[in-house]
Parts: C-alpha cells; structure tokens; sequence
C-alpha cells in the first residue's frame, strides 16, 4: 500500500492585504549568512505579504488581539539591553536531573552557553544559530524551514525573519545523552520585542531530554513571536519539557510542530501559566511507520489571561499513537481557547489516536471554550475525543471543609486532584514541583 500522503489540514488564516502596523524594517534583520539569508529573506516577504489576523479567521475566531499595538514594539539597543534585569537564579537551576548537560541562556544582550565535555565529545551539537551558521551549516540546513515554513502565519514570518534568539541541538546517530539540556529565553524591560526559533534535530536512535522555558519579570510589557521545529528520526526517543513563564504583560505568539519518524518517540510537556495572551499552534506529526507522540499540557489561568492553544495529530502513516491531555484552571475573568484536531490521512491505518481537555472554573466570570475535531480518511483506526468544563463540585467542597479545611483550602486540594492526572505523566520531580508551585501562587 502508497501511504505517501501529501496533504495535512493546517488551520493557518487567510490575511489580505499588506501589514504595515510593525515598525520593523528589512535593515533590521539579523546579519545572514548564505545558510539563513535566503531564508530570512523569504521570511520577511511572507511578513509583509500578511496582515494581522482578526477574528473572521477560524483559527483565530476566539481570540480578538485588537488590542495589541503592534507599533510601540521595538527591538532594544546594547545600551538599553545591558540595564535590563539579569535571569532569577531559581530559572537556572535543574528542573530534570542534578546537573544540566548543558545550558543556553538568552537575554536582550546576548547568549551564553556551556555545555558537558563528555556530551560535546558525542557529538552533540548544542550552540546559537549565529554560531551554527559559521560552523554547522550543513546540519543547520536539515531542519531550518522544514518542520514550520514561515508562510503559515504572520507572527511566524515575522519571527523567522528577526529571530536573533536561535539555539540549534543536534543529536549523531545513536547518541543517548544522558543528562538534560536546558535553555532559557528571558525578556524584560518595556515595549520591547522578542523573537526565537528552536531547531532539534535527533537522527536515528539518539535520546535526549530537553527542557527550555519563556520567562520575563512579572512588570515586563514585551511581545514574543517564536518558533519551534523538532525532528525524531527513526527509533528515537526526545522528552520535550516547554514552560512559559511570561509576566502577565507580555503577548506570546508561537508556531511549534515536531516531526516524528518511523518507530521514533516523542513526549512533550508543556505548561503556560503566564503571559497576557498566547496563541500557539502545536502540531504533532507522524510521519512513518510506528511513530508515536503524547503531549501533556497545562495551563492555569487568573486575573484577565487569555490562552489560546491550537493543536492538531497528524497520523499520516500506520500504525502511528498519539496521545493529548490538556488540563486548565482557570479562576477571576481569565479565559483559555482550546481547538483541537485528529487528522488521518488516507492509509494510514490501525491508528490510535486521542485527545482530551479538561477545564475547572474557579469562579463565575472565568471562561473555557474547548472545540475537540476528527478527520479521519482512513477504515481501520481508532480514534476519540473529549472535552470538558465544569465547577468544583459543592459537594466535594462541603465534604473537605467538615473535616475542618477552611474554604481556601478545600478548593487547593481540589484543584490539585485535577491536574494529578497531568503530573503522573509527568516523569520528572523538578517541573511537577514547579506546577505545584504555580498552583499554590494562583490559589493565593
């Protein structure tokens, strides 16, 4: 049987006309070498091509961004980038192991990067995409625009075109690195625009764990435009831990989507407690024989957050598992989007694909809108799908507060019953504890 399948249903806007809102300008674009500057190029044309979605889109019916002032948004000099405020100690420390493997962390006025000798002798690769354009170009080349294309969005053009916050990981051919890589993007300061791209690259039978994280102080009035591509080869194994941790100023735009190959293995966590409003388009694609995917997700919500998380399974060969929950709780008049879609691609057959979201809401004016999707072209699958949004049970809460729990309390146990089912997916003590943290912060 053919089961080379060419289309995927991507909910990615139509725009009309011409963007002029940014004040971004081509001579702002990052110095290119050959590898980047054809992309960055074609980049920056499908960015003025573009103009901000609005609400008549599908995949942007439920989230309004009216409100963002694209023109105040500016990139910031070496003078004011140095006076910004230095990464918090506790966005450094391990979240998954004793010890990083390596660690990336980016500010307005630079990178800085170490990484284990015993790993680098492995091969791994583990650098800025400054430095992979001078010394790995051809590995660069693998993955640059491959997974995500800058046309699918006009946030995702803009940060393909101006991403100067760009790490590479690339992993040999049967390379298990034992300890974590870590990076972290940090944005502060006012008016200022961030831009990163995330390129991980596994071959065949290579395993690593990667963690990375979006953080800003809490008074920080940024936006952020990212992306993320990921490539499993065949038999390899990537846990994928993605926080973002945003001050509840900052607008958070991203285009993720992760490639998976025959018999490979993806685990992908993410968590978004933060910002003012995300919108993220989180693809899964499986692509060969056998592949696999699960992605666990959670989210908690106060005062007036919007998140707005899009994610869609793409089986499009045999045999391939996928496997979402996504949790949220949401409380004050905070709002969370989620849209999610099971895609089956004509013969890909005995696919088990699901997906589930499940909101609490913690008071009368929070909102969750869940709109769960199947397209299946295939006879021979299994597929299903939930979604749901409810309160605390009274009785539940009546029963903990006999047994002398103030009200507070109660609900905090409750609230941490909910989301056990995402921290048992959850294989690592660190990011459970910083989950936990968060809940115990939003219950306050």
């Amino acid at each position: 049987m053919n089961t080379k399948v060419t289309k995927v249903v991507r909910r990615v806007g139509h725009h009309r006309g011409l963007s002029t809102e940014f004040s971004f300008t081509q001579d702002m674009l990052p110095v290119a070498r050959s590898v980047t500057q054809a992309y960055r190029q074609y980049a920056w044309d499908a960015f003025i091509s573009k103009a901000l979605p609005t609400t008549s889109e599908e995949a942007w019916r439920r989230t309004d961004i009216r409100r963002l002032d694209p023109a105040r948004f500016r990139l910031p000099d070496a003078e004011e980038a140095a006076a910004l405020s230095p990464v918090p100690d506790v966005l450094l420390q391990p979240l998954v192991d004793a010890e990083h493997g390596g660690q990336m962390v980016f500010t307005a006025a630079g990178v800085q990067t170490t990484l284990a000798a015993d790993t680098a002798a492995q091969g791994v690769i583990f650098t800025d995409i400054a430095t992979a354009e001078r010394l790995y170009p051809e590995i660069l080349q693998k993955i640059l625009g491959q997974v995500v294309r800058p046309e699918e969005g006009k946030f995702a053009a803009l940060a393909a075109a101006m991403a100067q916050q760009g790490i590479l990981i690339y992993v040999p051919r049967n390379v298990q690195v034992e300890a974590p890589l870590h990076s972290v993007v940090w944005g502060a300061g006012r008016d200022l625009a961030f831009f990163s791209h995330i390129l991980v690259y596994l071959e065949e039978g290579a395993s690593l764990t990667y963690v990375h994280e979006w953080a800003s102080p809490e008074e920080a009035e940024i936006m952020h435009a990212g992306i993320v591509e990921v490539h499993v080869g065949a038999d390899a194994n990537l846990r994928y831990v993605e926080l973002q941790s945003w001050g509840k100023k900052t607008w958070h735009f991203t285009h993720e989507r992760a490639r998976v190959m025959r018999n490979g293995n993806l685990d992908w966590i993410f968590g978004a407690p933060g910002s003012h409003l995300t919108k993220t388009f989180a693809d899964l694609d499986l692509v060969e024989d056998g592949a696999q995917g699960r992605m666990s997700g959670f989210a908690f919500t106060d005062d007036n957050q919007h998140l707005d998380y899009d994610t869609q399974q793409n089986h499009l060969a045999p045999h391939t598992t996928s496997d979402l929950l996504f949790k949220g709780a949401l409380t004050d008049s905070s709002r969370s989007v989620w849209q999610g879609m099971i895609y089956v691609a004509p013969g890909a057959q005995q696919t088990d694909g699901y997906q589930a979201n499940r909101n609490l809401l913690l008071s009368e004016q929070a909102r969750a809108d869940s709109i769960p999707g199947l397209e299946i072209l295939a006879d021979d699958v299994r597929c299903t799908h939930g979604a749901t949004a409810g309160k605390v049970d009274p009785d539940e809460l009546f029963y903990l507060r006999s047994r002398g729990l103030s009200r507070s309390e109660a609900e905090r146990l409750i609230v941490e019953g909910f989301f056990a089912p995402i921290m048992e997916r959850i294989p690592f003590e660190g990011v459970r504890a910083r989950f936990e943290q968060v809940i115990q912060d939003k219950m306050i």
